[in-house]
């Protein structure tokens, strides 16, 4: 279950990062994909050392069983039980559980940090409540160098759980030792040294506290017996200063000094090894030896000591995985705050760039600064649909900008228009005067002015290119060859002139302000008079249609903007 919750807040991690690349960093295709591609490749990495390092940290620990470990919601002492913890258990039990406490027995010193190591893993809201009782029976111990080794080991031992439980755990001692002679009453009595209190304290199961110098003045039927103790007490804490702080109080190289926070002495019958170290040290004094007591099963346990414990509340491995959860979540919160600010300031730039750009340009010539509007359209329409559909995420969490560039970009557009484009050009093809001409013959007899009776049909096809301009001037102009006076040539071609224009006037329908009557005689011949053909193409009468102004107003015409001539020739 801890391998699992790991994974999966290494793939919540992963899944943020991922979040963060691909949603908020302002980065380039090319740079999110590689960046995506190393977050997966170290979330794998990742995972997959992390599932070796459970599988072997379930081999190193297989020998603990989780039924010894108190449950996570314990709420007494959890005590590592170090030293001579046989003494405190039967053979077939690893655990005493007692209304204050829980008792773990430590084996060997090597035990020590890997139990510390597994409470913290599976038992974390444990760790404030963990503490380490040193138990001491002097009485089975019979080498002084191979106790002092003992001592040692497990001072190294302790130290080496400061990894797992924040520091070093607490410390405290106990010492049972077979009382001077055998109790009137089986009675359980402890003889304590703790913090807040001056001296050795008495205290018996069920009964009040009581400095020792006043317990042993008390004046009852077991004054022998209060006496012997007393004595006995002395010789221990010098047996203790000598054997057991001499090393536990001392730095020995890497290893620091440790100072029990408790200390607790309980004269019990207890099983007692030939030559112990207490003998010894009681033979030194009186040359005497102690004698056996019978023992009995399992040695009390200290819980006198448990309330004088320094405690602190822990923290539950479910509440560890919510608080990783939340760590991740709010560097994940950060990381985007940061990204969006810079974003956000991103956009602002772009925008002023845009408006300081817009502004310099005085709108001559206007394209530069019609260019630059269209930007500021294109900025103007972006911020419309952020605010119709909210704000892209990279730009979000509180600090989108958008709400306050909207109105200084609309006042720049409203306060310039481009001009108007200039009309376009239509390249109209003016169709110069086309004369038509008509042979004279086909009009008039020789040397005469009126109209022949068979020339109506050639007028009338006149007429009709006539009537197809309204309102423009039509020019009637009278030419003769060489042959006769020239004077009588000109007035006979103002008279043929007039006599078209008559006709023309009368059939038509046509006011005679439109048109205008010129005779030219011979003085402006066609072709060359020297041979019958060229003279005959000189006799003619050329009609023209030219367009001017207002030149004739026809009731039912208007004017036109187009010139147009029709000749007819003679």
């Amino acid at each position: 279950m801890r391998g699992l919750t790991q994974l999966l807040l290494l793939l919540l991690g992963a899944c943020l990062a991922l979040w963060l690349i691909l949603g908020f960093w302002p980065l380039g295709t090319s740079s999110r994909v590689a960046l995506s591609m190393l977050v997966v490749i170290l979330c794998g990495g990742g995972g997959y050392f992390q599932w070796r390092k459970y599988n072997r940290y379930k081999v190193a620990h297989e020998f603990i069983a989780d039924s010894i470990l108190p449950p996570e919601d314990f709420q007494g002492a959890v005590v590592l039980v170090c030293g001579d913890s046989d003494a405190l258990f039967s053979a077939s039990a690893s655990f005493r559980e007692t209304r204050l406490g829980w008792y773990l027995a430590v084996k060997m010193p090597e035990q020590l940090p890997i139990l510390a190591q597994h409470l913290a893993v599976e038992r974390p809201a444990l760790i404030a409540q963990i503490s380490v009782l040193l138990a001491i029976v002097p009485e089975q111990h019979q080498v002084r160098d191979d106790f002092s080794q003992s001592v040692l080991a497990w001072q190294r031992a302790i130290v080496q759980c400061k990894r797992w439980l924040a520091g070093i755990p607490p410390v405290w001692v106990s010492l049972w030792l077979s009382p001077p002679t055998l109790p009137s009453a089986q009675i359980e009595r402890w003889y304590t040294v703790t913090p807040g209190q001056k001296g050795i304290q008495v205290q018996e199961v069920g009964a009040g506290v009581m400095p020792l110098v006043e317990w042993s003045q008390h004046q009852d039927r077991n004054v022998q017996e209060k006496l012997s103790s007393v004595f006995w007490m002395e010789s221990l804490l010098s047996w203790l200063d000598e054997h057991v702080l001499s090393v536990l109080t001392k730095r020995h190289g890497d290893v620091p000094a440790l100072s029990p926070c408790a200390w607790g002495y309980c004269f019990t019958p207890v099983m007692a090894n030939q030559g112990n170290l207490w003998q010894s040290h009681i033979h030194g004094i009186t040359t005497l030896t102690p004698v056996a007591i019978p023992v009995q099963d399992c040695l009390p346990l200290p819980e006198v000591l448990l309330p004088y414990l320094p405690r602190r509340r822990g923290v539950s491995r479910l509440m560890q995985s919510w608080q990783m959860a939340g760590v991740l979540c709010g560097v994940f919160l950060l990381f985007a705050l940061l990204a969006s600010y810079i974003n956000n300031q991103r956009l602002v730039q772009s925008v002023s760039d845009h408006l300081s750009l817009y502004n310099r340009l005085t709108g001559t010539p206007p394209a530069p600064k019609t260019l630059a509007q269209q930007q500021l359209r294109a900025d103007a329409h972006m911020l419309d649909g952020w605010l119709r559909s909210g704000a892209p995420m990279r730009l979000s969490l509180g600090l989108y900008q958008g709400l306050r560039l909207r109105a200084p970009i609309e006042i720049a557009i409203n306060s310039w228009a481009s001009p108007p484009p200039p009309p376009p050009v239509i390249n109209q093809i003016v169709q110069g005067p086309t004369n038509l001409r008509l042979d004279s013959l086909s009009l008039f007899d020789v040397g005469q002015s009126e109209l022949k009776s068979g020339s109506t049909k050639v007028l009338i096809n006149a007429l009709v290119g006539i009537k197809a301009k309204p309102s423009w001037l039509i020019v009637v102009a009278g030419h003769t060859d060489i042959t006769g006076d020239s004077q009588a040539n000109q007035i006979l071609s103002l008279k043929r002139a007039e006599s078209v224009r008559n006709w023309m006037r009368d059939t038509g329908d046509i006011p005679e302000s439109c048109f205008a009557v010129q005779g030219y005689g011979q003085s402006r011949p066609l072709k060359s008079n020297d041979t019958s053909e060229g003279r005959a193409a000189n006799r003619r009468v050329e009609i023209s249609l030219v367009p001017q102004a207002d030149a004739c107003q026809v009731p039912e015409t208007v004017n036109r903007s187009q010139e147009q001539a029709t000749s007819f020739s003679k």
